[in-house]
């Protein structure tokens, strides 16, 4: 059985073309990644488009970067993918620390292991409320890189290896009926 396809979706701003580096990163260390074009408009659309490019099936890994993840983290919520990364989760938006609920409202749903990466200075993740946010969560792991903001490009191939080494412990425990 070939190792999953890895799908991540960009940041309300960005575009497929944005994860071009994690894809490209990832493809380097041997794994199976492609990026998710989401339109830009609603939460309700982007889950019907992300599932249109990554249905799930046995195996699949999906994820994306702020907005991206966030669908995703829907997406997954609703239906049976092996695993989630989220990259710099939006929890709440900046100085609204108290909307962090409703956005993760959906997390006691997700089932699969999750591996979030976030930086310490994201205006969009006060890290205790990711703390306190992740315990929602069946299986997770948090990363969290120091006097990093939203985006975790400049400590970009730690969390490629993260990823690679996440996504093959998935791939590993699919593969053994785990």
């Amino acid at each position: 059985m070939p190792p999953p396809t890895i799908h991540l979706a960009h940041g309300a701003s960005g575009s497929a073309a944005s994860m071009r580096p994690y894809v490209e990163g990832l493809r380097a260390r041997g794994l199976s990644a492609e990026p998710v074009q989401l339109p830009r408009s609603n939460v309700e659309r982007a889950v019907v488009a992300y599932r249109a490019a990554a249905p799930a099936a046995a195996g699949s890994i999906i994820g994306g970067h702020s907005f991206g993840g966030r669908v995703a983290s829907l997406l997954a919520a609703e239906d049976g993918y092996a695993a989630l990364i989220l990259l710099s989760y939006p929890l709440h938006a900046p100085g609204r620390h108290d909307s962090w609920r409703e956005r993760t409202s959906h997390w006691p749903r997700i089932t699969c292991p999750v591996l979030l990466l976030s930086g310490d200075h994201d205006p969009f993740a006060r890290i205790d409320l990711l703390r306190d946010a992740v315990q929602q969560l069946t299986t997770h792991e948090l990363v969290v890189y120091e006097g990093v903001r939203h985006g975790i490009g400049p400590r970009l191939e730690d969390a490629l290896d993260r990823i690679a080494g996440f996504a093959n412990r998935i791939t590993e425990a699919v593969h053994s009926g785990e």
